[in-house]
C-alpha cells in the first residue's frame, strides 16, 4: 500500500507556543484534507530554536506527552493522521531537542536529538537518551533523526537495520548548513535503499537566516519533491514500503548486482563501537 507523506516547510516564531501551535494545526488540516496519512513539520517549529540561554529555552519547553501534543493528537484522531512535529522538551530539570510522533489512536511518542552541534539551543539542551529505534505506523516503519543527526551515517544505518522504509529529518539548516540540505539527504537514502524526507524551515531568527530547501527522495536517491529556497510549501509524495525493503538492486542478473546493506561486513567494523575515551555530555554552555 503507498503511504501519502507531506512534509511543512514553514517558518515559527521564537518563543511564542500558542501562535507556532496554531500554525502547525492549519498546515495539518491542509496537508491531510490534500490526502496526506503521514504530515511531518520542522526541528523546533513549536518554539523556535535561537535561545541565548538555557533558562530562555526552559521557559517554553513543554513535556511530551504535554499540552501542545494533546492538541495534535485530537487533530490526528479525528483526521486519521500522524504528524511528527519539533519542540524542546523538559524532563524535570533536563532539557531535550525533541521529536514528537503522534498517531490518530492518540499514541504519542518522541526522539531526542542524539548529536548537538554548537549553535541555536542545542548548545544548551541535554545530548538525547533514548535509544534508536523505529516506529511502524501500521505499514510503513519510520526513523526519526533531527538536523545534526543527520550528518552521522551510522544513525541512518542503524535506522536502516531495524527496518526504516522512511527516514525522517527535521531540521533548522541555516545559509551555512547548504551542503547539508542539498547532499546529505539524497546519499543516506541511497546508501541506505530507503525513502528519505529532510524538512527544513525558513525565516530569520536570533542572527540566522534559514533556506528552506526541502526534500523528499526516493531509495535510488533521486528527489520525488523539492521546495524553494524562502518560501512556505509543503511537499507531497508517495511512499511504496514493499520497494524500500527490497535491498538487493539488479541490474543483470549474476553479473551486476548491489545490495549496499545485506552485504556488509560487521565483523570488520569493530572500531566503529570503541567508545570514546571522553563521553559527549553536552556543550559547556549549559
Amino acid at each position: 500500500m503507498l503511504w501519502k507523506v507531506a512534509g511543512v516547510q514553514m517558518d515559527c516564531k521564537l518563543g511564542e507556543p500558542a501562535a507556532n501551535l496554531a500554525a502547525i494545526r492549519a498546515k495539518l488540516i491542509e496537508a491531510a484534507d490534500a490526502g496526506a496519512k503521514l504530515v511531518v513539520f520542522t526541528e523546533c517549529v513549536l518554539t523556535g530554536y535561537g535561545f541565548t540561554d538555557r533558562s530562555a529555552a526552559l521557559k517554553v519547553a513543554e513535556t511530551i506527552p504535554g499540552p501542545s501534543t494533546d492538541v495534535i493528537a485530537k487533530e490526528c484522531q479525528f483526521r486519521g493522521v500522524w504528524a511528527v512535529f519539533g519542540m524542546l522538551e523538559r524532563d524535570g530539570d533536563k532539557l531535550f531537542n525533541s521529536c514528537a510522533l503522534v498517531g490518530p489512536a492518540g499514541q504519542i511518542e518522541k526522539y531526542r536529538k542524539i548529536h548537538l552541534p554548537c549553535v541555536g539551543a542545542d548548545r544548551f539542551t541535554d545530548p538525547g537518551d533514548m535509544p534508536i529505534c523505529v516506529h511502524d505506523l501500521g505499514g510503513l516503519k519510520i526513523g526519526i533523526g533531527i538536523c545534526f543527526d543527520g550528518s552521522f551515517p551510522e544513525m541512518a544505518r542503524i535506522q536502516t537495520l531495524l527496518g526504516a522504509d522512511l527516514i525522517l529529518l527535521p531540521t533548522n539548516w541555516a545559509e551555512k548548513a547548504i551542503k547539508m540540505a542539498t547532499l546529505v539527504p539524497r546519499t543516506r537514502a541511497f546508501e541506505n535503499h530507503v525513502y528519505h524526507l529532510a524538512v527544513n524551515r525558513i525565516g530569520d531568527e536570533a542572527g540566522y537566516h534559514y533556506i528552506g530547501h526541502s526534500s523528499a527522495c526516493d531509495f535510488n536517491g533521486d528527489y520525488l519533491a523539492y521546495a524553494e529556497h524562502d518560501r512556505e510549501a509543503i511537499l507531497y509524495f508517495d511512499v511504496d514500503p514493499e520497494a524500500a525493503r527490497k535491498k538487493k538492486v539488479v541490474h543483470c542478473v549474476g553479473e551486476y548486482e548491489i545490495d549496499r546493506v545485506n552485504w556488509r561486513r560487521p565483523e570488520m567494523y569493530g572500531e566503529l563501537t570503541v567508545p570514546r575515551a571522553t563521553p559527549f555530555e553536552g556543550h559547556q554552555n549549559k
